[in-house]
């Protein structure tokens, strides 16, 4: 069973986020701040972190170039998410994440992206 790591600070996202990715056969762990992220990652060990950019307070996009930049944690594949920010200009940061996906999402796109990540 994979494991995935959705990080977000509205805690009412984390809970659809969960629902939906447990019922399709994902172990969840979520996590509303943004500054437990690398202790999350060693604690919980996911295999794929889906992170909102917006993190009251800090920039997602930072956090995910911190993934990506640390040899412990640069395979792990991190999939944003965002209402307010352009899929380009995301794609195209240095140590850009792995995927984008606009909120608000559909499931079934959602799941494809995961699953496509998992995959590769």
């Amino acid at each position: 069973m994979s494991r995935i790591l959705a990080v977000d600070d509205d805690k009412d996202i984390l809970e659809v986020l969960q629902i939906i990715l447990e019922e399709s056969g994902y172990q969840v762990n979520t996590l509303s701040d943004g500054h437990q992220l690398f202790d999350s990652i060693y604690k919980q060990q996911p295999d794929l972190i889906l992170m909102d950019i917006m993190l009251n307070g800090l920039d997602g996009r930072d956090l995910c170039k911190n993934v990506k930049l640390n040899i412990n944690t640069n395979g792990i594949p991190v999939i944003m998410i965002s209402a307010s920010h352009n899929l380009s200009d995301v794609l195209k940061q240095e140590c850009a994440p792995d995927d984008f996906l606009a909120k608000p999402f559909d499931i079934d796109i959602l799941l494809s992206k995961i699953q496509r990540q998992l995959a590769a």
